[in-house]
């Protein structure tokens, strides 16, 4: 093993084996990637590669667990004694599933064993709740005839997730996808795939039927095989919004059905007579989480011009004071950015904004005296309009542009102003003022003096921020199909 800052990193070395079936195996596959922690820049370890084979002994080991396993044809509040199951498996491994996700994206290690640990139980068992109430057939009655409605599992599904807290997006789509009675094939991110070894020993101790969850590995050609394989009935992705048109034209080609959580360029609108107290705490947790890293953070601050200055500084302010350092310290607030390929994007979006005329309020580089690991100064530009790059495209650091307005109309339509639809915020002291605006941001998530997530309301984006949506009854009803069965009348 390495040491890293006094710590060992875990799971050091060669991996070889995908989980097919039940079973660790060797890939066929001789390729390796990689595995590099974004905090001392070294390679401490590699995964393979998936190829054709891979996939393909994946999908079919998910298509026979679907045909001839039961798991479909299981009463749902059956399947909710698996997702209990599930739930207690990984929360034993919360601290290890933490501690390897540190090592591979850089996230701090409170953050990491809460995402990963912690806050992906609760998915699974909120989805066993769901299980346990889900009607699988109910009457419509009308036009003086009857019907009967079927909810039936959509088929194999395959779940291609990012590397921004992988057990908790993996849980996004696996919970819902078992609860509904789909068998499936997980693809992890080339970046984090360690922790989902972990998984599947959880997968095992669960005692999760053989064929219902397989597990396969590999970068970018590997999630491709996987969205375009004729065995996969349902693709649930999420990732950049190029990557997701490429998903979409791959399950165009034969129907298959599709679940997109894509880009964004989430703004905060703040009116004229917001209160910034309530506003400038949410800084760090809702503009730049887990280091600008995540799809819906609320990078564009839209501020009144009367407050701008006031907006400004207190940004600024909150933004400077952010402890940036090595993921294992405790006292870090922000980490390393997950690879040297995302600083350098990071850097080449700071230069854009400068050369375009914005102006670095605070930060705008790497922080002194961190030489070693993918660093970025949390930084906030001033100045910005909406012609800008920094203004429209999505960054994935811990950059936050803070855009002037004159008029209520000016700041929704600002807000609504790029290709992404993902979220937004509203901060004002009139409650009714801001629903009123809420309703008129184009976004498949509002919050209204605060922003959050919540486990029970649907999640997804609009435009070019994907189609359908995760958690919520919707995050199950979209591994579902509808049937109409027409008994005999009378």
């Amino acid at each position: 093993m390495i040491a890293t800052n006094g710590a060992e990193t875990p799971m050091s070395g060669e991996h070889i084996d995908i989980y097919v079936n039940g079973k660790l195996r060797p890939a066929h596959s001789s390729a390796r990637i990689p595995v590099v922690n974004p905090a001392d820049e070294r390679e401490f370890a590699t995964i393979p590669d998936g190829d054709k084979e891979d996939v393909s002994a994946a999908v079919d080991a998910a298509r026979e667990a679907f045909r001839n396993s039961g798991w479909p044809q299981l009463p749902p509040s059956e399947r909710a004694k698996y997702l209990r199951r599930l739930t207690r498996a990984i929360d034993k491994r919360a601290e290890q599933l933490g501690a390897v996700v540190t090592a591979q994206i850089g996230m701090p290690i409170a953050a990491s064993v809460q995402s990963n640990g912690g806050a992906t139980t609760k998915l699974y068992d909120y989805y066993a709740e769901v299980a346990d109430q889900l009607e699988v057939e109910f009457e419509r009655t009308g036009h003086g005839l009857r019907t009967v409605m079927r909810r039936e599992p959509v088929g194999v599904a395959a779940l291609i997730v990012p590397w921004n807290g992988p057990q908790g997006a993996i849980a996004w789509k696996l919970a819902p996808a078992l609860a509904a009675g789909c068998t499936t094939v997980i693809k992890p991110p080339p970046e984090a795939s360690l922790d989902s070894y972990l998984l599947a020993e959880a997968l095992d101790e669960a005692g999760i039927p053989p064929g219902v969850v397989n597990i396969v590995f590999g970068g970018r050609e590997t999630g491709a095989l996987l969205a375009s394989h004729p065995g996969i009935d349902k693709v649930s992705f999420t990732g950049s919004t190029h990557a997701g048109r490429q998903v979409a034209l791959a399950c165009a080609e034969r129907f298959a059905r599709v679940t997109l959580e894509l880009g964004g360029k989430s703004g905060a609108v703040l009116l004229d007579d917001a209160d910034l107290d309530t506003f400038l705490p949410l800084v760090a947790p809702a503009c730049i989480p887990f280091s600008g890293q995540i799809c819906h953070a609320l990078t564009r601050v839209i501020a009144p011009r009367a407050r701008y200055d006031e907006v400004v500084e207190g940004i600024a302010s909150k933004m400077a004071a952010l402890v940036v350092g090595h993921p294992l310290d405790p006292a870090t607030q922000v980490g390393p950015l997950v690879a040297k390929r995302q600083r350098d994007r990071v850097e080449e979006y700071l230069a854009s904004g400068r050369a375009q005329g914005a102006q670095v309020v605070t930060g705008g580089g790497r922080p002194p005296g961190l030489d070693v690991g993918y660093y970025i100064q949390p930084t906030v530009f001033r100045g910005v309009d909406t012609s800008m790059r920094i203004a429209q495209e999505e960054i994935f650091g811990p950059v936050v542009s803070v855009i002037p307005y004159d008029s209520e109309e000016g700041a929704i339509s600002i807000c609504n102003g790029t290709t992404y639809g993902l979220g937004g915020a509203v901060f004002t002291s009139d409650p009714e003022r801001g629903m009123a605006v809420a309703r008129r941001i184009e976004a498949g998530v509002v919050g209204i003096n605060r922003y959050t997530l919540h486990i029970d309301a649907p999640f997804g984006g609009i435009k070019s921020s994907g189609i359908g949506r995760e958690l919520g009854m919707e995050g199950l009803t979209a591994f579902l199909e509808l049937k109409s069965i027409f008994p005999p009348q009378g």
